[in-house]
């Protein structure tokens, strides 16, 4: 599979998309299980202090990791700097974020169709986070700098 992505790559004007549906599909796939019922979402000064200004790094379900860059100015960098399948991919794009009613909501300028999207939080450990997308989908991540 990662074979055939590559080489659609090489495809003129096929990347951003099969880009944005690979990561699409890669989220999609994630999966973190049932959330604790006694772990209380983050707060929304909790989500500010954790993601402003850091790297989240998503789990995906090919063993790697896919980064996002929440920078202080409320821009979200998709730069395609990957472990695992986003090496392979490189799919970038960038957005808006921001926090509202403790929750982490965002807006790509083309992946997910530009739809805003909003998550709730959950700290599972010093740098780990357990998210819940408003559509139900959810999945892990870690904190980096």
């Amino acid at each position: 599979m990662i074979h055939l992505a590559t080489a659609a790559f090489k495809r003129p004007g096929c990347a951003r998309r099969i880009g944005a549906a690979a990561l699409a599909a890669a989220i999609l796939a994630l999966s973190a299980g049932q959330a604790a019922a006694e772990r209380p979402p983050m707060t929304s000064a909790e989500i500010k202090r954790t993601v402003n200004g850091k790297r989240i790094y998503l789990q995906t379900p090919f063993g790697g990791e896919f980064p996002l860059y929440y920078r202080a100015d409320g821009v979200v960098d998709g730069s395609g700097e990957a472990l695992g399948l986003g090496r392979f991919m490189a799919p970038k794009d960038s957005g808006k974020w921001w926090v509202k009613d403790d929750r982490l909501c965002q807006q790509w300028q083309e992946w997910y169709d530009a739809k805003q999207q909003c998550f709730i939080l959950e700290r599972t450990g010093d740098t780990t986070l357990y998210w819940k997308r408003d559509d139900g989908l959810e999945g892990e991540a870690r904190v980096g700098q």
